[in-house]
């Protein structure tokens, strides 16, 4: 394999991709030696393009390609190197695609994609840990359904977890039992999540605007139960709020929330499976302050609320972070003020910025909400993003009044529902439903500091 060193990636190259993925089923076998990963993909090129399919992955091995259920051999057909496997020859219109690799999770230092730790399968593909799964096209604007299969050694990891719906699970011989999850609706790969553990979950139900019955777990190791109640209480106070506030209502038939010591995030939006470190989820009145309970309040909020706004209108490149991110803080914000005391989190919110993000922006690491470009894109998750990007959504609340703000949000979900966008796509939705002149407003996006 050649291997391929790092280079600067520029927003003005973007580029649609080529082809799209319009379902994607995954099959996993857990073993502890290895990880057997088959995917089966729908494949549709874009405009009968002829280019050749490239797709990322690092740190798999490959262990057959199929084509419409023709075996693709090296050489003539695809091409291998470190980072990727190029079809050079895919069919015009729409194909399946099949791919089976070999992955090692317990030999995965990364804490990206798939990785176990203590013992236990856990995944993590934001920003671009999905390659380390499988080969896949490791981008946001390609959003598929997902159906998984999980197979796994029954008394090691009893519980076997994925994004969407529970569809059916059963035992096997030898001691080995499975899991069927389908999410219907499309999202991109970074969203996807795994976990197989040994948790017990803490389980209650909410009954959303229209009359869904939804299936609430928060799952964790046996000795935390006893501290998720306050993580629950903030889950079900997030779901109605969205409903109350922003008009959106959850859309599946149950949410699971993992819990466990060692995830290497803080907190991950995962479609329908968010999960967290056990510190951003655990409380109880013996040991946490009230500041650790805002902070439960806040991010169970936060990560809730990108059901909406990251999972279904999610970002078309990683330029634009802050559409999602950026919204989704300023969100939480809101629902953690109408929570509690609005003057005490407006403080909070305004020192944390001027303490944090204005040293960043005054100097060398400085960047725009909507970075030019980057090397990695994990150095972009930064306070200017997420703070700062939040204080920029405010002042579109500003500007055209609560009631404007509404509006602007109606429309955005309205038009871009299930789509990949972009920060100026945003700005239109805002500008358009209040038929406002925002003329200047797209300079917080571009320029560092204080624009000019």
């Amino acid at each position: 394999m050649a291997k391929e060193s790092p280079k600067e990636i520029f927003l003005k190259d973007y580029k649609l991709p080529d082809y799209y993925f319009d379902t994607v089923n995954l099959d996993f076998i857990l073993k502890e030696e290895h990880t057997l990963v088959h995917s089966k993909i729908h494949v549709i090129s874009r405009q009968g393009t002829l280019s050749p399919l490239r797709l990322d992955g690092v740190d798999v091995k490959l262990l057959s390609i199929r084509i419409n259920n023709k075996v693709v051999k090296e050489g003539e057909d695809y091409s291998l190197s470190s980072k990727h496997l190029i079809l050079h020859h895919p069919p015009a219109t729409q194909f399946v695609l099949e791919i089976t690799t070999e992955i090692e999770p317990q030999n995965n230092t990364a804490l990206e994609g798939l990785y176990k730790t203590t013992g236990n399968f856990c995944t993590q593909c934001e920003a671009e840990g999905f390659r380390r799964i499988t080969f896949y096209q490791d981008r946001p604007d390609v959003m598929a359904k997902f159906t998984t299969r999980i197979e796994a050694d029954k008394s090691l990891y009893p519980v076997l977890l994925s994004n969407g719906n529970l569809i059916e699970q059963a035992d096997l011989p030898d001691g080995r039992h499975y899991a069927l999850w389908n999410d219907p609706f499309k999202k991109p790969c970074y969203l996807f999540a795994l976990v197989a553990d040994q948790l017990v979950s803490q389980d209650d139900e909410f009954v959303t605007c229209s009359g869904r019955k939804v299936a609430l777990h928060i799952w964790t190791p046996a000795q935390d139960i006893s501290k998720t109640a306050h993580a629950m209480y903030s889950l079900k106070a997030a779901m109605k709020w969205d409903e109350e506030v922003f008009g959106r209502e959850y859309d599946l038939d149950l949410f699971n929330i993992v819990a466990v010591p060692d995830f290497n995030m803080g907190a991950m939006e995962n479609k329908s499976l968010n999960i967290f470190n056990s510190r951003l989820v655990l409380a109880s009145p013996e040991t946490a302050t009230n500041a650790d309970y805002a902070a439960v309040l806040g991010v169970i909020g936060h990560e809730y609320f990108h059901n909406w706004t990251g999972n279904r209108v999610t970002c078309r490149d990683w330029f634009q972070l802050s559409l999602k991110e950026g919204l989704t803080v300023f969100r939480d914000q809101e629902f953690s003020s109408d929570m509690g005391s609005r003057a005490v989190k407006r403080i909070a919110d305004v020192l944390q910025l001027r303490i944090s993000q204005f040293p960043q922006d005054a100097g060398p690491m400085a960047h725009p909400v909507k970075p030019h470009s980057y090397i990695k894109m994990d150095n972009f998750y930064t306070v200017t993003v997420y703070e700062k990007g939040a204080k920029v959504v405010r002042m579109y609340q500003t500007l055209l009044g609560k009631k404007g703000f509404r509006k602007g949000m109606d429309l955005y979900f309205e038009r871009h529902d299930g789509q990949a966008i972009t920060c100026d796509d945003f700005y239109a939705a805002m500008r358009d439903a209040n038929n406002a002149n925002l003329a200047n407003f797209k300079v917080w996006y571009s320029q560092a500091g204080m624009p000019s």
